[in-house]
């Protein structure tokens, strides 16, 4: 299980505020988890190993409920977002941060049934989950959703052609919910390059990938939870269907030479 350093200060006006975090066991969804739990608001952590979820209410204790399920699974949703209702009182913020990507190949080749998981974890589920919160709660009371998107979103790559197109759409609808939504609740999106995470490993490790951006290395879970912890806080309670890319600066060299993308 990954573990990382989250320094923050003191509770900050998500303190009493109850959040999902999907896929929120590892890498960046548990980077986002310890950001909110340290900034004071109790999180529903979804994931789909037991081992993992319990690992994490162990970790923090009364200030977590955690679910086991697949995202696209049927009813996860549904019980996710009860669980946070029940258990906290309220469900004032949605990360959706799960994302799977079983297939790397030319479009051409690929298992269908492969595209189909692709879309229905990494778009699919985050409409469920972003409808859910919305007929249970935040319809009445308000909130914000952040999805975790990609920069794969805004460039073609040949073997990731399921994810990026799964991304792309993410980001449109983000858009999309920012417009129906609002104005009781703002959904906004980061789109990170490569970040050190278990999805990403065969990417980072051993390589000098970082020397190709032109901040110098890839990015951490923790600057993509810093991310979410912004658009989630009031300091952007102006901001709603933006995407905030989080690349190092990789999306300059575009049309230069390959980059490098989440």
């Amino acid at each position: 299980m990954n573990s990382v350093t989250t320094e923050v200060g003191p509770p900050t006006e998500l303190a009493g505020k109850t959040a999902i975090v999907t896929g929120g066991t590892r890498g960046i969804g548990l980077a986002i988890v310890e950001h909110l739990v340290a900034e004071g608001a109790s999180v529903v952590v979804t994931a789909r190993k037991q081992l993992e979820l319990d690992q994490v209410a162990e970790r923090f204790g009364d200030r977590v409920a955690v679910v086991c399920g697949g995202v696209d699974a049927p009813g996860h949703p549904h019980q996710a977002v009860r669980t946070g209702i029940e258990r906290f009182g309220s469900l004032d913020i949605l990360v959706n941060n799960a994302a799977t990507n079983p297939q790397y190949g030319s479009l051409m080749d690929t298992d269908l049934s492969a595209f189909d998981k692709v879309i229905a974890v990494n778009l699919r589920a985050p409409l469920v989950f972003s409808r859910e919160v919305w007929q249970e709660w935040m319809m009445e009371h308000g909130g914000s959703i952040v999805n975790v998107a990609s920069t794969g979103a805004f460039r073609i790559a040949l073997n990731t052609g399921s994810y990026n197109i799964s991304k792309a759409a993410l980001v449109h609808l983000t858009r999309q919910l920012a417009l129906e939504m609002a104005p009781k609740v703002r959904v906004n999106a980061v789109a990170p390059a490569v970040v050190r995470t278990d999805m990403a490993s065969n990417q980072v490790e051993g390589s000098e990938l970082g020397d190709q951006y032109p901040l110098g290395r890839v990015g951490e879970p923790e600057d993509v939870a810093a991310a979410c912890s912004y658009l989630l806080s009031h300091a952007a309670s102006w901001v709603t269907g933006t995407v905030l890319t989080l690349d190092g600066g990789v999306l300059l060299l575009k049309g230069t030479r390959q980059i490098p993308a989440n």
